[in-house]
């Protein structure tokens, strides 16, 4: 059976140089990113004519979604695009010294679910903020186009689907070749033949054959962007809307980092905090240990507690939500970087943790066994590396 399709992907019929972009999802708080951006695509048909940057994202964007889908009708009336019949396209993505492979193609929406206790063949790694979903309903909704910054991970320690592409590619046909905008690297895609295609099928089937658990997809990144696609299908019930365009990599590709997320909490009682924390996993938690490191204004020490998630992030974030709900004036932020964390930490009436950060191996049995993972579990690379937009696909 089938759970990864060909599809007609579209893509422009030059200057890719101009029409590539990051995902809209980057460089929030930098709008000299996306105004240097403008700049270098200029009169150019590009993506970014085409997406909304969520730095953009106010209470009311219809004005900027109407001449988005306007634009997008204009594109496909006045031949922007060559429109690929039934295909996918391997990819190779060179950024920081390192090249990540994956596969472009489509997946069925009715497979995927973001539920945390879900038992779907796609699942949300991280806990799917549902806030986030009605503004992205309006973008897609009455859009005639979509298109991915949406990577699914497989886990694949034999690299059996992805990774034997690379020595076929000279024998495929090359969809395009370019260097990204803004240091992101650089791109190549190839067309795959009707026996790659079916060859990528099988092996996937593989990765789930005699499994219990039936997790073949976790979504890496962009999964509200397909929180939000499933919305609208659901809405829609469109045949086209059913489908999504992703790209899948294998979790043990060794361009994929994952980095830890730290926390820091402001407006704080770092010793009640502390106090019930040690209290809440005594009474709650297996007999595993796990360690965290805490630093406050005064000090800095280690605590071991007992379990009550397979990671330690969820055994940590468990707790922060439900300790916020009574604590209302509490604050809290997302730290990438150790040093950055104990810098923040020594504010008064703060308090910041740092704990070990979960290995490739780890996010597919975590997922099997907790369910969707606390938000800002982990991070897959920088803002440069993330997914461009570049493939698209007629959603009407």
């Amino acid at each position: 059976m089938k759970h990864f399709f060909e599809a007609d992907i579209l893509l422009p019929k030059k200057d890719f140089e101009k029409w590539a972009v990051v995902a809209c999802d980057q460089y929030t708080s930098e709008p000299e990113y996306w105004e240097k951006t403008k700049e270098i695509a200029g009169d150019t048909p590009s993506a970014l004519n085409i997406i909304l940057p969520e730095l953009y994202l106010q209470p009311d964007n219809s004005e900027q979604i109407e001449k988005i889908n306007r634009t997008m009708q204009e594109y496909l009336d006045n031949g922007v695009f060559d429109e690929h019949k039934n295909t996918m396209i391997y990819v190779e993505r060179e950024s920081n010294g390192t090249v990540r492979k994956g596969i472009v193609g489509m997946i069925d929406l009715e497979d995927y679910d973001y539920q945390k206790d879900s038992s779907a063949l796609i699942r949300a790694t991280e806990a799917t903020v549902l806030e986030r979903i009605p503004p992205r309903v309006k973008i897609r909704r009455d859009a005639p186009l979509e298109m991915p910054h949406i990577l699914l991970l497989i886990d694949d320690p034999a690299y059996t689907v992805i990774e034997p592409l690379s020595e076929k590619k000279d024998a495929l046909s090359k969809a395009y070749d370019f260097e990204l905008m803004q240091g992101g690297g650089h791109i190549e895609g190839y067309f795959l033949s009707e026996g790659e295609i079916e060859n990528v099928q099988n092996a996937l089937e593989h990765l789930i054959d005699g499994k219990d658990d039936g997790l073949l997809f976790a979504v890496g990144d962009g999964n509200h962007s397909l929180a939000t696609a499933k919305e609208c299908y659901r809405q829609t019930g469109d045949p086209l809307a059913r489908y999504a365009l992703v790209e899948v990599v294998n979790i043990h590709d060794p361009s994929i980092e994952f980095e830890p997320i730290y926390r820091v909490m402001w407006n704080i009682d770092p010793e009640d905090f502390l106090s019930r924390f040690i209290a809440h996993t005594e009474a709650a938690g297996s007999d595993d240990l796990q360690k965290f490191t805490y630093i406050t204004k005064d000090k800095e020490g280690e605590i071991l507690v007992k379990s009550t998630a397979k990671l330690p992030v969820g055994t940590l974030q468990t707790f922060v939500d439900s300790y916020m709900e009574e604590h209302p004036k509490v604050k809290i932020d997302y730290i990438h970087g150790a040093d950055v964390t104990v810098r923040l930490s020594q504010k008064e009436n703060a308090i910041g943790f740092i704990f070990d950060g979960m290995g490739k191996d780890e996010l597919f049995p975590a997922i099997m066994a907790d369910g969707s993972l606390p938000r800002k579990t982990f991070s897959m690379g920088h803002a440069c590396d993330k997914r461009y937009y570049i493939e698209a696909r007629k959603i009407k």
